[in-house]
Protein backbone atom coordinates (compact mmCIF):
# COMPACT_ATOMS: atom_id res chain seq x y z
CA UNK A 1 0.00 0.00 0.00
CA UNK A 2 1.44 3.23 -1.05
CA UNK A 3 1.80 6.40 1.62
CA UNK A 4 -1.58 8.86 1.57
CA UNK A 5 -3.24 11.44 3.17
CA UNK A 6 -6.44 11.00 5.45
CA UNK A 7 -8.99 14.04 5.35
CA UNK A 8 -11.97 13.83 7.22
CA UNK A 9 -15.20 15.97 6.16
CA UNK A 10 -18.42 17.04 7.78
CA UNK A 11 -19.50 19.38 4.55
CA UNK A 12 -20.61 17.99 1.32
CA UNK A 13 -19.50 21.07 -0.62
CA UNK A 14 -16.04 20.73 0.64
CA UNK A 15 -15.46 17.38 -0.09
CA UNK A 16 -16.29 18.08 -3.67
CA UNK A 17 -13.94 20.68 -3.71
CA UNK A 18 -11.27 18.61 -2.40
CA UNK A 19 -11.78 15.77 -4.41
CA UNK A 20 -12.05 17.40 -8.25
CA UNK A 21 -7.95 16.81 -7.42
CA UNK A 22 -6.14 14.16 -9.17
CA UNK A 23 -5.46 11.23 -7.17
CA UNK A 24 -8.15 12.09 -4.62
CA UNK A 25 -10.95 9.56 -3.55
CA UNK A 26 -13.85 9.39 -1.26
CA UNK A 27 -14.01 6.57 1.67
CA UNK A 28 -16.78 5.37 3.52
CA UNK A 29 -16.76 1.93 4.41
CA UNK A 30 -13.94 0.83 2.52
CA UNK A 31 -14.36 -3.19 1.93
CA UNK A 32 -13.41 -2.72 -1.40
CA UNK A 33 -11.52 0.44 -1.83
CA UNK A 34 -9.12 -0.82 1.12
CA UNK A 35 -8.40 -4.23 -0.94
CA UNK A 36 -7.70 -2.80 -3.93
CA UNK A 37 -5.29 -0.36 -2.08
CA UNK A 38 -3.43 -3.03 -0.52
CA UNK A 39 -2.74 -4.70 -3.88
CA UNK A 40 -0.89 -1.33 -5.11
CA UNK A 41 -4.42 -1.84 -7.61
CA UNK A 42 -5.65 1.69 -6.70
CA UNK A 43 -3.04 4.27 -5.26
CA UNK A 44 -4.60 7.64 -3.70
CA UNK A 45 -2.53 9.81 -2.67
CA UNK A 46 -5.64 11.33 -0.48
CA UNK A 47 -8.85 9.83 1.00
CA UNK A 48 -11.56 11.53 2.08
CA UNK A 49 -13.30 10.19 4.43
CA UNK A 50 -17.32 10.98 4.03
CA UNK A 51 -18.97 9.02 7.00
CA UNK A 52 -19.37 12.61 9.09
CA UNK A 53 -21.93 13.52 6.22
CA UNK A 54 -25.92 13.38 6.70
CA UNK A 55 -26.96 10.70 4.25
CA UNK A 56 -27.46 7.91 6.38
CA UNK A 57 -31.17 8.02 6.42
CA UNK A 58 -33.68 5.93 4.63
CA UNK A 59 -36.99 8.22 4.26
CA UNK A 60 -40.48 7.53 2.79
CA UNK A 61 -42.18 11.14 0.30
CA UNK A 62 -45.31 11.89 0.65
CA UNK A 63 -45.95 10.15 -2.73
CA UNK A 64 -44.57 6.81 -2.02
CA UNK A 65 -40.84 7.23 -3.17
CA UNK A 66 -38.39 6.07 -0.93
CA UNK A 67 -35.32 8.46 -0.62
CA UNK A 68 -32.11 6.15 1.08
CA UNK A 69 -28.64 8.00 1.26
CA UNK A 70 -25.38 7.03 0.25
CA UNK A 71 -24.00 5.99 3.57
CA UNK A 72 -26.72 3.84 4.45
CA UNK A 73 -25.23 0.63 5.00
CA UNK A 74 -26.28 -2.54 3.69
CA UNK A 75 -27.45 -4.09 7.06
CA UNK A 76 -29.30 -1.20 7.89
CA UNK A 77 -30.95 -1.15 4.29
CA UNK A 78 -31.92 -4.88 4.13
CA UNK A 79 -33.63 -5.12 7.47
CA UNK A 80 -35.38 -1.32 6.85
CA UNK A 81 -39.16 -2.91 7.08
CA UNK A 82 -40.43 -0.71 4.43
CA UNK A 83 -37.61 -2.22 2.21
CA UNK A 84 -38.60 -5.74 3.60
CA UNK A 85 -42.21 -4.66 2.35
CA UNK A 86 -42.37 -2.64 -0.19
CA UNK A 87 -39.13 -4.20 -2.42
CA UNK A 88 -38.27 -7.91 -1.03
CA UNK A 89 -36.33 -7.84 -4.03
CA UNK A 90 -33.41 -5.12 -3.03
CA UNK A 91 -34.08 -6.93 0.81
CA UNK A 92 -33.31 -10.37 -0.55
CA UNK A 93 -29.85 -9.04 -3.03
CA UNK A 94 -28.42 -7.55 -0.08
CA UNK A 95 -28.51 -9.95 2.42
CA UNK A 96 -27.28 -12.56 -0.71
CA UNK A 97 -24.14 -10.36 -0.39
CA UNK A 98 -20.99 -10.46 1.29
CA UNK A 99 -20.80 -11.69 4.88
CA UNK A 100 -22.71 -9.83 7.47
CA UNK A 101 -19.54 -7.99 8.70
CA UNK A 102 -18.71 -7.19 5.40
CA UNK A 103 -22.54 -5.64 5.21
CA UNK A 104 -22.55 -3.62 8.64
CA UNK A 105 -19.26 -1.50 6.96
CA UNK A 106 -20.55 -1.33 2.79
CA UNK A 107 -22.69 1.58 2.13
CA UNK A 108 -24.96 2.26 -0.89
CA UNK A 109 -22.71 5.03 -2.63
CA UNK A 110 -20.01 2.48 -1.99
CA UNK A 111 -21.77 -1.02 -3.44
CA UNK A 112 -22.85 1.29 -6.47
CA UNK A 113 -19.40 1.79 -7.45
CA UNK A 114 -17.20 -1.19 -6.44
CA UNK A 115 -15.10 -2.90 -9.03
CA UNK A 116 -15.08 -6.29 -10.76
CA UNK A 117 -13.58 -9.35 -8.88
CA UNK A 118 -12.00 -10.83 -12.19
CA UNK A 119 -9.44 -12.40 -10.69
CA UNK A 120 -6.53 -10.94 -13.95
CA UNK A 121 -8.01 -7.82 -12.57
CA UNK A 122 -6.96 -8.57 -9.15
CA UNK A 123 -3.23 -9.85 -10.12
CA UNK A 124 -0.81 -7.30 -10.99
CA UNK A 125 1.01 -10.10 -12.64
CA UNK A 126 -1.18 -10.17 -14.93
CA UNK A 127 -1.84 -7.46 -17.90
CA UNK A 128 -5.63 -5.45 -17.47
CA UNK A 129 -7.25 -2.93 -19.37
CA UNK A 130 -8.85 -1.92 -16.85
CA UNK A 131 -6.00 -1.16 -14.83
CA UNK A 132 -3.74 -0.37 -17.38
CA UNK A 133 -5.79 0.69 -21.14
CA UNK A 134 -4.35 -0.67 -24.20
CA UNK A 135 -2.03 -3.47 -22.06
CA UNK A 136 -4.50 -6.88 -23.37
CA UNK A 137 -7.02 -8.86 -21.63
CA UNK A 138 -5.86 -12.18 -20.64
CA UNK A 139 -9.53 -13.39 -19.68
CA UNK A 140 -10.37 -13.89 -23.43
CA UNK A 141 -7.69 -16.56 -23.51
CA UNK A 142 -7.18 -17.85 -20.13
CA UNK A 143 -10.04 -19.11 -17.65
CA UNK A 144 -12.89 -17.31 -18.09
CA UNK A 145 -15.83 -19.73 -16.24
CA UNK A 146 -16.74 -16.51 -13.96
CA UNK A 147 -16.61 -13.96 -16.96
CA UNK A 148 -19.46 -11.85 -18.38
CA UNK A 149 -21.63 -13.37 -21.34
CA UNK A 150 -23.54 -10.14 -22.15
CA UNK A 151 -22.33 -6.71 -22.34
CA UNK A 152 -18.54 -8.05 -23.32
CA UNK A 153 -15.98 -6.59 -25.89
CA UNK A 154 -12.53 -7.21 -27.63
CA UNK A 155 -11.54 -5.31 -24.46
CA UNK A 156 -12.75 -6.56 -21.16
CA UNK A 157 -15.32 -9.84 -20.05
CA UNK A 158 -15.28 -8.60 -16.64
CA UNK A 159 -18.23 -9.19 -14.70
CA UNK A 160 -19.85 -6.78 -12.76
CA UNK A 161 -19.98 -7.97 -9.07
CA UNK A 162 -22.80 -5.93 -7.06
CA UNK A 163 -26.07 -8.03 -6.10
CA UNK A 164 -27.44 -5.14 -4.95
CA UNK A 165 -27.22 -3.19 -7.94
CA UNK A 166 -28.96 -6.03 -10.06
CA UNK A 167 -32.17 -5.25 -7.79
CA UNK A 168 -31.82 -1.52 -8.66
CA UNK A 169 -31.71 -2.10 -12.38
CA UNK A 170 -34.71 -3.81 -11.54
CA UNK A 171 -36.69 -0.93 -9.67
CA UNK A 172 -34.72 1.91 -11.74
CA UNK A 173 -34.03 4.21 -9.42
CA UNK A 174 -32.78 7.93 -9.99
CA UNK A 175 -29.22 8.74 -8.73
CA UNK A 176 -28.23 11.91 -6.79
CA UNK A 177 -25.18 13.42 -7.45
CA UNK A 178 -23.11 16.24 -6.33
CA UNK A 179 -19.79 17.86 -7.78
CA UNK A 180 -17.68 20.39 -8.89
CA UNK A 181 -20.53 21.34 -11.65
CA UNK A 182 -23.31 21.47 -9.10
CA UNK A 183 -26.21 18.67 -8.71
CA UNK A 184 -27.76 16.23 -10.79
CA UNK A 185 -29.75 13.33 -11.14
CA UNK A 186 -29.44 10.24 -13.30
CA UNK A 187 -31.42 7.57 -14.53
CA UNK A 188 -29.64 4.18 -12.41
CA UNK A 189 -29.43 2.37 -15.85
CA UNK A 190 -27.10 5.43 -17.02
CA UNK A 191 -24.51 5.02 -14.57
CA UNK A 192 -22.72 2.16 -15.35
CA UNK A 193 -20.63 1.33 -18.71
CA UNK A 194 -19.98 -1.48 -20.84
CA UNK A 195 -16.62 -1.52 -21.38
CA UNK A 196 -16.62 -1.21 -25.11
CA UNK A 197 -12.94 -0.44 -26.07
CA UNK A 198 -12.58 1.78 -22.34
CA UNK A 199 -13.27 -0.35 -20.06
CA UNK A 200 -11.15 1.52 -17.84
CA UNK A 201 -14.14 4.04 -17.40
CA UNK A 202 -16.49 2.20 -15.77
CA UNK A 203 -18.93 4.52 -14.78
CA UNK A 204 -20.31 7.99 -16.03
CA UNK A 205 -19.24 10.05 -13.00
CA UNK A 206 -17.77 12.93 -13.08
CA UNK A 207 -14.28 13.93 -11.97
CA UNK A 208 -14.78 14.78 -8.32
CA UNK A 209 -18.35 13.90 -8.42
CA UNK A 210 -20.15 12.18 -4.98
CA UNK A 211 -23.10 10.08 -4.74
CA UNK A 212 -25.67 11.40 -2.44
CA UNK A 213 -28.18 8.89 -2.73
CA UNK A 214 -30.77 7.41 -4.68
CA UNK A 215 -35.03 7.58 -4.56
CA UNK A 216 -36.78 4.21 -5.48
CA UNK A 217 -39.76 4.82 -7.45
CA UNK A 218 -43.27 4.08 -5.47
CA UNK A 219 -44.06 0.86 -7.66
CA UNK A 220 -46.87 -0.38 -7.12
CA UNK A 221 -46.32 -3.54 -7.63
CA UNK A 222 -42.76 -3.72 -5.92
CA UNK A 223 -44.25 -6.30 -3.02
CA UNK A 224 -44.29 -8.74 -5.82
CA UNK A 225 -40.75 -9.17 -6.25
CA UNK A 226 -37.82 -11.84 -5.89
CA UNK A 227 -34.04 -12.20 -5.89
CA UNK A 228 -32.32 -15.33 -6.73
CA UNK A 229 -28.56 -15.96 -6.48
CA UNK A 230 -27.10 -19.02 -8.08
CA UNK A 231 -23.43 -19.66 -7.21
CA UNK A 232 -20.66 -21.95 -6.05
CA UNK A 233 -20.96 -21.94 -2.65
CA UNK A 234 -23.85 -20.78 -0.13
CA UNK A 235 -22.36 -18.17 1.72
CA UNK A 236 -19.98 -15.30 0.82
CA UNK A 237 -19.56 -15.84 -2.96
CA UNK A 238 -19.92 -13.83 -6.06
CA UNK A 239 -22.69 -15.05 -8.34
CA UNK A 240 -22.72 -17.13 -11.54
CA UNK A 241 -25.84 -16.27 -12.36
CA UNK A 242 -28.39 -13.85 -10.48
CA UNK A 243 -32.39 -12.68 -11.39
CA UNK A 244 -34.15 -10.11 -9.92
CA UNK A 245 -37.58 -9.68 -10.87
CA UNK A 246 -41.28 -7.87 -10.01
CA UNK A 247 -44.39 -8.54 -11.51
CA UNK A 248 -47.73 -7.05 -11.91
CA UNK A 249 -50.07 -9.65 -12.02
CA UNK A 250 -53.75 -8.94 -12.92
CA UNK A 251 -56.18 -11.77 -13.32
CA UNK A 252 -53.36 -14.16 -14.21
CA UNK A 253 -52.12 -11.73 -16.66
CA UNK A 254 -48.76 -9.97 -16.69
CA UNK A 255 -49.32 -6.42 -16.90
CA UNK A 256 -46.11 -5.17 -16.40
CA UNK A 257 -42.66 -7.25 -15.38
CA UNK A 258 -39.09 -6.01 -14.41
CA UNK A 259 -36.47 -7.88 -14.84
CA UNK A 260 -32.69 -7.70 -14.26
CA UNK A 261 -29.59 -10.50 -14.31
CA UNK A 262 -26.70 -10.56 -12.45
CA UNK A 263 -23.13 -12.46 -12.72
CA UNK A 264 -23.64 -12.61 -16.60
CA UNK A 265 -23.16 -9.00 -17.65
CA UNK A 266 -21.02 -6.28 -17.60
CA UNK A 267 -23.04 -3.95 -15.98
CA UNK A 268 -25.83 -4.84 -13.84
CA UNK A 269 -28.37 -5.87 -17.08
CA UNK A 270 -31.69 -4.80 -17.06
CA UNK A 271 -33.73 -6.98 -19.91
CA UNK A 272 -35.91 -5.07 -21.82
CA UNK A 273 -36.41 -7.72 -24.35
CA UNK A 274 -37.60 -10.06 -21.47
CA UNK A 275 -39.95 -7.85 -20.12
CA UNK A 276 -41.72 -6.84 -23.16
CA UNK A 277 -42.21 -10.69 -23.84
CA UNK A 278 -44.06 -10.90 -20.66
CA UNK A 279 -46.17 -7.69 -20.79
CA UNK A 280 -49.75 -9.17 -21.60
CA UNK A 281 -48.73 -12.81 -21.37
CA UNK A 282 -50.21 -14.78 -19.00
CA UNK A 283 -48.42 -16.22 -15.93
CA UNK A 284 -46.85 -19.39 -15.66
CA UNK A 285 -44.04 -21.27 -16.92
CA UNK A 286 -44.24 -20.98 -20.82
CA UNK A 287 -44.33 -17.04 -20.22
CA UNK A 288 -41.47 -16.93 -17.99
CA UNK A 289 -39.50 -19.72 -20.25
CA UNK A 290 -40.00 -17.42 -23.43
CA UNK A 291 -38.57 -14.16 -21.26
CA UNK A 292 -35.56 -15.92 -20.37
CA UNK A 293 -35.05 -17.29 -23.81
CA UNK A 294 -35.14 -13.59 -24.43
CA UNK A 295 -33.14 -12.21 -21.98
CA UNK A 296 -30.48 -14.17 -23.36
CA UNK A 297 -30.77 -14.16 -27.14
CA UNK A 298 -27.39 -12.12 -27.24
CA UNK A 299 -25.25 -14.08 -24.89
CA UNK A 300 -21.74 -14.51 -26.16
CA UNK A 301 -19.68 -17.41 -24.09
CA UNK A 302 -15.87 -17.67 -24.07
CA UNK A 303 -14.32 -21.12 -23.59
CA UNK A 304 -14.99 -22.00 -20.00
CA UNK A 305 -18.57 -20.06 -19.37
CA UNK A 306 -20.95 -21.47 -22.48
CA UNK A 307 -23.37 -23.25 -19.09
CA UNK A 308 -24.59 -19.82 -17.79
CA UNK A 309 -26.84 -19.23 -20.89
CA UNK A 310 -28.97 -22.14 -19.36
CA UNK A 311 -28.29 -21.38 -16.05
CA UNK A 312 -29.36 -17.65 -16.34
CA UNK A 313 -32.16 -19.10 -18.26
CA UNK A 314 -33.03 -21.50 -15.13
CA UNK A 315 -32.05 -18.88 -12.51
CA UNK A 316 -35.01 -16.26 -14.05
CA UNK A 317 -37.29 -18.66 -14.42
CA UNK A 318 -37.22 -19.64 -10.74
CA UNK A 319 -36.92 -16.75 -10.06
CA UNK A 320 -40.22 -15.13 -11.99
CA UNK A 321 -42.00 -18.56 -10.75
CA UNK A 322 -41.45 -17.60 -7.46
CA UNK A 323 -42.82 -14.01 -7.41
CA UNK A 324 -45.43 -14.79 -10.06
CA UNK A 325 -46.65 -18.32 -9.33
CA UNK A 326 -47.58 -21.33 -12.18
CA UNK A 327 -50.77 -20.98 -14.28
Amino acid sequence: MQPFNFIRTTDTAAAVKQAGVKGVKYIAGGTNLVDLMKLDIEQPTTLIDINRLKLKSVEVNPDGSIRIGALVTNSDLAWHPEIQKRFPVLSEALLSGASPQLRNMATTGGNMLQRTRCYYFYDPAFSCNKRVPGSGCPALTGYNRNHAILGASDHCIATHPSDMCVALAALDPHVSLEGPGGRRTIPFHQLHRIPGATPHIENTLQKGEMILGIQLPALSFGARSHYLKIRDRASYEFALASAAVALDISGGTIRQARIALGGVGTKPWRSPEAEAVLAGAPAGEDSYRKAAEAALQSAKPQQHNAFKIELAKRTLVRALTTAGGIA
